[in-house]
C-alpha cells in the first residue's frame, strides 16, 4: 500500500525530475517505477486524487470504531491496518484503486495528460430509451483510466502469488469497475426553446461519493475466503456461505475490534471519540466505547437560525447560541487495556 499512498509526492515530479522522485518512492516494484518515470504527469494526477479517496474513506467510516485513520506519523496513511488481510484492508485497496481510476480519467478529460484525452470511441450516432442522439462534448475516457490503473496498481501484487496478493488483485478490480458502474449519460438539447428535437450527449463519471457508498455496501457484505489448493483462486472460508462474485470484496483474516490503541494492528482505539448517547448503531456510545462508558461535557455552540430570504438576493440569519452535551468514550482503566506497542 505504500505504493499508492506515497504518490502525493508526485506533485513535485515536474520540478525535481521523474527519475529522482520515482527512485525515492518506497515500495515501488520495477514495473511501477518504470511507469512513474515514463508518465510523471499521470503520477501528479494520482497524487492530487489521493486526497479525494482518503477523504471518502474517512467519510464512509466516520461513525465506525476504525475511522480510516491510523497511528500518528505513519507515512503510509493507513499503515499497519493494511498489513492485516482484513475487510478494512479490502476496502482500502478497493477505494484507492477506484480513486486512481477516477483521478486519471478526470485528468484525461481536462486535457492535463499527453497520453489520453476524451473517449475517442464516442463518435457518430447512438440511441437510448429516449431515442437517437449524437455523441458530442467530451466523454470521460474511463477505459483508459482503468487500463493505466490496472497496470500500475496491480504490478506490485503480480510480483508474488499468495493469498494476500490474490485478495488485493480481486479488490483492486472491484474498485476499478465500481467507477465504471456509475458512468452516466449527460445530454444537451437543441431545437426551438430547448425542445430536444436534437440531442448531443456524452458519458460522464458520477460524483465519487456514489462509488464510495457502493464500496461501503460491499464492505458490509464482504466474503471471507481462503486460497484454493492449486493457488489460482479462492474458496469460501465457511462452506455455508455463498461464493463471492467478481464484484464482492473479499478478505482472509478477521478484523481486530479497534477498541484499544494497538500500534501493531494500526488501531488508534476509541478513547476520546465522540459518540451518540441515543444511538444503538456503530456511532452509539455503547458500541463505540466498547462498554467502557463515556464522559459528558456541556458545551456552547453558535449556529445560524431564524434565516429569512431577503429580496433580492440574500439570506439573512441570526447567530443563535445553544448548549449541548457532547459524549466522548472513556479511556481504558485496566492494566491489560494499556497501549500495546
Amino acid at each position: 500500500m505504500t505504493t499508492r499512498l506515497k504518490i502525493d509526492r508526485g506533485r513535485y515530479i515536474g520540478a525535481l525530475g521523474a527519475g529522482v522522485i520515482c527512485d525515492n518512492i518506497p515500495g515501488l516494484v520495477n514495473k511501477q517505477r518504470q511507469l512513474c518515470q515514463r508518465h510523471p504527469d499521470v503520477m501528479q494526477s494520482i497524487g492530487r486524487g489521493s486526497r479525494e479517496w482518503i477523504q471518502e474513506c474517512q467519510h464512509q467510516f466516520s461513525h465506525h470504531r476504525w475511522n480510516c485513520s491510523t497511528v500518528d506519523r505513519d507515512h503510509t496513511v493507513f499503515g499497519r491496518v493494511v498489513l492485516r488481510s482484513s475487510r478494512e484492508a479490502a476496502f482500502v485497496y478497493a477505494i484507492s484503486s477506484a480513486g486512481v481510476v477516477y483521478a486519471i480519467t478526470r485528468a484525461c478529460s481536462q486535457g492535463e495528460l499527453k497520453i489520453c484525452s476524451c473517449d475517442p470511441h464516442k463518435r457518430g450516432r447512438a440511441s437510448d430509451e429516449r431515442g437517437d442522439f449524437d455523441w458530442g462534448g467530451c466523454s470521460d475516457n474511463v477505459n483508459y483510466g482503468i487500463k493505466f490503473a490496472k497496470a500500475f496498481v496491480d504490478a506490485r501484487e503480480r510480483a508474488v502469488r499468495d493469498a494476500r496478493a490474490l485478495m488485493n488483485l480481486h479488490n483492486n478490480r472491484c474498485g476499478r469497475m465500481a467507477v465504471k458502474r456509475f458512468m452516466k449519460l449527460e445530454c444537451k438539447c437543441h431545437g426551438v426553446s430547448g425542445s430536444c428535437v436534437l440531442r448531443t450527449c456524452w458519458l460522464a463519471m458520477a460524483d465519487f461519493r456514489k462509488t464510495g457508498d457502493y464500496l461501503r455496501r460491499k464492505y458490509n457484505s464482504a466474503v471471507e475466503v481462503t486460497m484454493n489448493q492449486d493457488g489460482t483462486g479462492f474458496a469460501v472460508a465457511d462452506r455455508g456461505l455463498r461464493r463471492p462474485t467478481k464484484n464482492d470484496l473479499v478478505y482472509v483474516e478477521d478484523s481486530p475490534d479497534y477498541c484499544l490503541r494497538d500500534k501493531a494492528a494500526g488501531s488508534l482505539g476509541t478513547s476520546g471519540r465522540v459518540c451518540s448517547k441515543s444511538s444503538s448503531g456503530t456511532e452509539g456510545c455503547e458500541v463505540m466505547c466498547c462498554g467502557r462508558g463515556y464522559d459528558t461535557t456541556r458545551v456552547r455552540r453558535v449556529t445560524k437560525c431564524e434565516c429569512k430570504f431577503k429580496w433580492c438576493c440574500a439570506v439573512e440569519c441570526r447567530d443563535c447560541e445553544e448548549t449541548v452535551d457532547v459524549h466522548t468514550c472513556k479511556a481504558p482503566r485496566h492494566a491489560n487495556w494499556l497501549d500495546q506497542t
